[in-house]
């Protein structure tokens, strides 16, 4: 029997055509609102969405932020445990937060909306997951070849760490890490160098943009991508709009939430299980 778990919302890559979304329907109120706010429609995003735009930031973030929150109301109404912990990978993070009471399912959107549409403006940036290394052989291998812009994005386990920078660059850093005994070198469709440096300018605009909300005190520990610790309701604000560009710390944030008497990680979402994959890469010592 699962006890005191901890609930992982995964963030912008979790979307897959196919996925089972009647959770949509289940809860039609919550959609109507949502695709009013998003200002389209959330539904036909997953059933109808083109290919070639089924990676859009755009539209991609409200149109998850939306189903990890519908995911995560029926597993509380269908009987799941109530975390301890709340934790999600960079898009997540907002749905972990919302789900800590922190604000609610309306605002929520509307703060994702805005990052998306910020993110979607980054032009000319890209990433890649490298596996095989762990984050300090990464950026041994970067800082070795002169840097060419890139930074370490999202540290997620000790075999995966995904960097950003300028997408020209993300290819030639390819073959680089290749001759650095890297295992495998996936260039992700995204549309920016998320969680680095070039979007500076777009951290700064959402800061502003934040300063607009009230946040109520997180009802449960969430742990923040950016300082792999608790949100204190002081630095709400200020975590959310870093957690743009500087790096997911998301190794360090399963090591913290085990060390704290968390055995079980659950994992919202249609039979997902990125987040819990990663977790299998992360050697622990409680």
């Amino acid at each position: 029997m699962i006890s005191n778990p901890a609930i992982l919302f995964p963030g912008q890559g979790a979307q897959r055509r196919g996925m089972d979304v009647s959770v949509l329907e289940t809860y039609s109120e919550l959609l109507a609102i949502a695709e009013e706010i998003s200002g389209f429609s959330i539904r036909d995003f997953f059933i109808r969405c083109p290919p070639e735009q089924f990676s859009y930031t755009r539209y991609v973030q409200p149109a998850l932020y939306t189903l990890n929150a519908l995911y995560y109301r029926h597993y509380l109404e269908g009987g799941g445990i109530p975390p301890i912990y709340l934790a999600g990978h960079s898009l997540g993070e907002f749905n972990a937060l919302q789900a800590a009471g922190v604000f609610d399912f309306e605002a929520g959107l509307r703060l994702v909306n805005k990052r998306a549409l910020l993110m979607s403006e980054s032009q000319g940036g890209g990433m890649a997951a490298v596996m095989g290394l762990n984050a300090d052989e990464v950026l041994n291998v970067i800082t070795k070849n002169g840097h060419l812009g890139l930074s370490l994005a999202n540290l997620n386990s000790d075999i995966q760490t995904v960097i950003s920078g300028p997408i020209a660059n993300i290819h030639l850093a390819e073959s680089i890490f290749y001759d650095n005994d890297a295992l495998n070198y996936v260039i992700l469709n995204v549309s920016g160098a998320f969680h680095s440096p070039m979007l500076d300018i777009a951290a700064e605009k959402f800061y502003d943009y934040v300063q607009g909300f009230s946040f109520s005190p997180p009802k449960i520990p969430v742990i923040a991508n950016g300082t792999a610790k608790p949100y204190s309701h002081t630095s709400l604000a200020k975590n959310l709009a870093n957690q743009m560009n500087n790096p997911v710390r998301w190794r360090e944030s399963v090591i913290y939430i085990r060390q704290h008497g968390v055995a079980e990680f659950i994992e919202i979402g249609d039979n997902c299980s990125i987040l819990l994959d990663m977790i299998k890469n992360i050697e622990i010592n409680v």
